[in-house]
């Protein structure tokens, strides 16, 4: 069994709450939803029971109504939309994303200090899927798995000539059929271009909403015991 220790840390300037065993081999970066906090996923994390070091950061930004966002959302926008169904969000430059990019590098990169020789997956859930993603394809910073739960493509006219970056990369993508509010559409055209670009992609449907049900906790927990076996070359 493994023992896992809570603590909150700032990294990079961002309230970060660290659930660890003492002596990880390997780094999850997960990255909470609009209207979030990082106490949202922490029992995720630790339900896991996995030997690895979870970091949930707070995103940098306060959400409406609560929670924090790691770039703003027009809420009266969002509710126009909705009203002909749930979104694909593949034709938005959102505002604040470079500054949101910025950040997470940052927070990648004293993490790697902090946590030296570990290898690294980021998890990211609706927009912090997407900032993970964004991230990914622009930057390419030193992370060898990515897992995308309930987002959607933002960008996609840049962002596919960017896919080719992802070649060899594990990625995991998971969408609800129920999602209210990001199109199950929306979820399966982002497999399909990371899956386009190379990545080693799994598609992980569900019937469920916007959330992380049962069946990708599973698929999840696979995941990232397979990239660290990869990883110690077992």
């Amino acid at each position: 069994m493994t023992t896992l220790t809570e603590e909150v840390i700032e990294l990079a300037g961002l309230r970060t709450i660290v659930i660890s065993p003492s002596a990880p081999r390997f780094v999850v970066v997960m990255l909470h939803g609009y209207g979030m906090t990082p106490e949202d996923l922490s029992p995720f994390a630790h339900s896991m029971k996995l030997p690895m070091a979870f970091l949930v950061p707070e995103a940098p930004l306060h959400a409406i109504p609560s929670g924090r966002a790691w770039w703003e959302m027009d809420q009266h926008r969002r509710a126009l939309a909705l009203v002909d169904g749930p979104r694909d969000l593949c034709r938005e430059h959102p505002a604040g994303a470079a500054a949101a990019r910025a950040g997470l590098l940052a927070f990648l990169d004293e993490s790697a200090r902090r946590w030296k020789g570990c290898g690294r997956s980021i998890v990211g859930f609706s927009q912090g899927g997407m900032l993970a993603c964004d991230t990914m394809l622009r930057e390419r910073p030193d992370v060898a798995m990515l897992a995308l739960l309930s987002a959607s493509r933002i960008t996609a006219d840049e962002w596919q000539p960017l896919a080719h970056r992802l070649r060899g990369v594990p990625v995991l993508v998971s969408h609800g059929r129920k999602d209210a509010d990001l199109a199950f559409s929306a979820g399966r055209a982002l497999f399909d271009l990371v899956q386009s670009g190379g990545a080693r992609a799994t598609w992980v449907p569900h019937d469920q909403g916007h959330e992380i049900p049962l069946v990708v906790w599973r698929a999840l927990r696979k995941f990232l015991l397979g990239g660290m076996a990869e990883m110690r070359g077992v």
